[in-house]
């Protein structure tokens, strides 16, 4: 029996998907529909090695699987003969009902419905993901993995919100956390990279990509998180703004007379670095600030001082630090940014050694100085595989 599985990622406007191995690894093929519902769609199907291309419009979420099924029957692997034994679906809001991966059937499909108030701009798409799946592949099991699942294990003083208790239950706001694939498979590799299982390890991890996020993670469990009841609240990210005062709102509503919609979108997709220096990629963000661009300088600096805010905050939760941990994109790929956020915490034991953290290499290394008490490491995150280890193990219970 394999352990094979495909992994769905539904967005509104793309599906990304990836056919691999549970037990090793070992990618099989890959790949992305782009521009569901635009006036010109793009598949891109990689299967060993080999990058194929097709424009192609794509009018809804039905055609996006029979694009990729098409893709799989042209090119390979034939999803008949691979031996699946699972779909893997990706999805991010799975409230206070779902604190572990499950199986999706009639039932779950309603939960994860009534939960889309939660995750507007999500839940919908991984709904539709679930719906196309579950018709073009009938007679295999689906999984559903959830973003939030990793976090259930916060206790309520962490998860919980200083505002009405009644008002908070009726409309569950509490705090849910998200890059939850992420967090569980960086922190359980980097207990491996210390050579402990996880039970025995205390990280904190840094997801940071244009989305951004910080855990806690003791014994491989989560106890804290940045992002809160929505992907907004934690660290300044590519456009959104991180923790802001509340009362902002209130602010720019009345002196402003910006509504609902308006401030939403200020915060969420016109903030973060690109509000503070008109940039959103990392990269030409650091490029700007070594040139001399204030505002470039100013908006790197106020990103790397929240991050170091949160390190020193889950430092006094965990009490005990094994290793701070980078991963995603920015924080796999720019040096800049891990000597930045961890600069000045030898305080609390943390010494980047700064040759190492330059060092051009992918793999998932140790950049700590050998006396540092507190290691840091750079984990390469790999959601799929996560999402396909769930799964696997969900269906061979």
């Amino acid at each position: 029996m394999t352990t094979r599985v495909l992994v769905i990622n539904s967005g509104s406007s793309s599906l990304k998907y990836q056919v691999v191995d549970a037990a090793d690894g070992d990618v099989l093929a890959t790949g992305l529909v782009e521009r569901i519902g635009a006036a010109g769609g793009v598949i891109t199907h990689e299967v060993q090695g080999e990058k194929h291309v097709l424009d192609r419009v794509v009018p809804d979420h039905d055609a996006a699987m029979a694009a990729m099924t098409e893709a799989f029957a042209d090119h390979g692997p034939q999803l008949h003969e691979v031996g699946l034994i699972a779909i893997g679906h990706r999805v991010v809001q799975g409230g206070e009902e779902y604190g572990r991966p499950v199986v999706i059937d009639d039932d779950v499909v309603r939960v994860v419905t009534e939960l889309v108030d939660l995750a507007p701009l999500h839940n919908p798409a991984n709904l539709a993901g679930i719906r196309v799946a579950r018709a073009e592949f009938p007679d295999l099991p689906h999984v559903a993995v959830f973003d939030t699942s990793f976090h259930s294990t916060m206790p309520a003083r962490a998860y919980t919100y200083a505002i009405d208790a009644e008002v908070a239950r009726e409309h569950r706001v509490r705090r849910y956390g998200f890059h939850g694939t992420s967090h569980a498979y960086v922190s359980r590799e980097a207990a491996r990279l210390l050579g402990r299982t996880p039970e025995q390890t205390n990280v904190i991890v840094l997801h940071l990509g244009n989305g951004a996020s910080a855990t806690a993670v003791r014994g491989g469990a989560s106890i804290d998180t940045s992002m809160g009841l929505t992907p907004l609240e934690g660290l300044v990210m590519g456009t959104r703004s991180g923790d802001v005062d509340p009362a902002i709102v209130f602010h720019l509503a009345r002196t402003a007379g910006m509504d609902i919609d308006d401030i939403d979108d200020l915060l969420n997709k016109r903030s973060g670095v690109l509000g503070l220096s008109g940039r959103q990629d990392m990269r030409d963000l650091v490029a700007a600030a070594e040139s001399g661009d204030a505002a470039a300088e100013q908006a790197l600096d106020v990103y790397c001082y929240r991050l170091r805010k949160y390190v020193g905050a889950y430092t006094a939760a965990l009490g005990r630090v094994d290793a701070v941990v980078f991963t995603a994109g920015v924080g796999e790929n720019s040096a800049p940014v891990r000597a930045r956020a961890l600069e000045g915490l030898s305080v609390l034991g943390i010494e980047l050694d700064a040759g190492a953290n330059a060092a051009p290499d992918r793999s998932a290394r140790d950049i700590a100085t050998p006396g540092s008490r507190v290691r840091v490491l750079v984990v390469p995150t790999n959601e799929e595989l996560e999402i396909a280890r769930q799964a696997a193990e969900v269906v061979s219970r």
